[in-house]
């Protein structure tokens, strides 16, 4: 059993008991247990052997009941901060009444907490975004950081389609209406489903449209609106000081933020290749909780089940190497850098593997990876589809 005692008690609830069963003379128990005469004495009016508690049991404070009633009054009524009641306090109720006093008071009443006291206004419900079918794209520019090998800061341009969440990325080094036509190319070539509307802001890259004493509607002859025109896509802008309109591809823009944030990049070189990668992995591999855990890509496969007719080609991810180079018809493969075809680098391996025909049956079959890397040097075919190209050029040379 635990007893708690004051800290100085000179007795124990055992020592308690027998003093109140006494009949001895408090001089005669005083002596026998080491204790005063007025300790005695007190133990033999209780009828408990505890200690009591030491709280008072009037507080000290200098505002009378009246007065704490007037302060807490005010405090709800005008909803003052601590300092300003303070001073009116001080003014026409108690001059003597110190700002801890009356926060104490303030704290007794349950008025502590201006917050707590002020209305609490409703928060706008954000509201989701429209569901649409895949091909309704959000468009953004975001700054990047300035590398130490570079002269100036550039600029991503991302595209996110708002029912598949499919992600698509360029790096220019300036933000200007050609790179916005560039890019608008190079996605509308680069996506499987058909775009038909395309949603971005007012910057001046995207839109002729003016605000303020110049104030001026989209007159559709910017050079981005034309491009929209002649490849059948709706060109929509958000309201003016409204981005959450845009907001799908501002939240992507976050996500490409926290890469910044949390990796050291030696070049810019480098942070391109972290970006593109990144991307890869969001549309193939990072289930999103909009899109019931599915990733981009298993969506916009389901999408093409269900309605292919919003497709130009058929999308398709295939791990590791790409060995469709037997004639066969293959569908579209969605890689980090954009889609890339089989036939196209059948044909590339076919060229560049000729002129080996007459180096002899074993250069031909034993052509090195370097050898290759050397041969597509210079030509169009990027870094990133050179596995699948290097697999084509090894069939080619079994055909000659």
């Amino acid at each position: 059993m635990l007893i708690h005692l004051h800290k100085q008690a000179t007795t124990t609830p055992k020592v308690r008991a027998a003093i109140q069963a006494s009949t001895e003379p408090a001089s005669a128990l005083a002596e026998r247990f080491g204790t005063t005469e007025q300790t005695v004495y007190k133990w033999k009016h209780r009828d408990s052997v505890h200690d009591r508690s030491h709280t008072p049991h009037r507080l000290q404070t200098t505002l009378t009941p009246a007065q704490e009633a007037v302060a807490v009054v005010l405090r709800k009524t005008l909803l003052v901060s601590i300092d300003d009641l303070l001073a009116v306090v001080r003014e026409f109720l108690n001059p003597d009444v110190s700002r801890s006093g009356l926060d104490r008071c303030l704290r007794r009443h349950g008025v502590g907490n201006l917050r707590d006291l002020q209305a609490q206004l409703p928060r706008p419900k954000h509201k989701a975004f429209k569901a649409y079918e895949p091909g309704y794209l959000h468009v953004d520019v975001k700054y990047l950081p300035q590398m130490a090998d570079e002269s100036s800061r550039r600029y991503l341009f991302v595209a996110i389609d708002r029912a598949t969440r499919w992600v698509f990325i360029r790096i220019f080094k300036s933000k200007t209406a050609a790179n916005a036509r560039r890019f608008l190319r190079d996605l509308e070539r680069a996506c499987p489903l058909r775009i038909r509307t395309i949603l971005t802001d007012n910057g001046k890259e995207f839109t002729d449209r003016l605000f303020g004493l110049r104030k001026r509607a989209a007159t559709g002859q910017h050079a981005f609106d034309l491009l929209c025109a002649d490849l059948g896509i709706e060109h929509r802008l958000a309201p003016p000081q409204h981005p959450q309109t845009n907001g799908m591809v501002e939240r992507f823009n976050g996500r490409i933020e926290e890469v910044l944030q949390s990796h050291h990049f030696r070049s810019g070189e480098e942070l391109e290749t972290t970006l593109h990668r990144y991307v890869a992995l969001y549309n193939q591999q990072l289930p999103q909780s909009a899109l019931g855990s599915k990733t981009p890509l298993q969506t916009m496969k389901d999408w093409h089940k269900l309605k292919p007719e919003l497709f130009r080609k058929q999308p398709y991810h295939l791990p590791g190497c790409d060995t469709a180079a037997d004639g066969r018809d293959h569908p579209v493969q969605t890689g980090e850098r954009g889609v890339s075809s089989a036939n196209q680098n059948s044909k590339v391996a076919d060229e560049i593997i000729q002129p080996l025909a007459g180096n002899g049956e074993k250069n031909r079959r034993n052509i090195t990876q370097n050898q290759w890397h050397g041969r597509c040097s210079g030509r169009t075919t990027s870094s990133p589809h050179f596995a699948s190209s290097w697999m084509a050029a090894r069939k080619a040379a079994s055909r000659i």
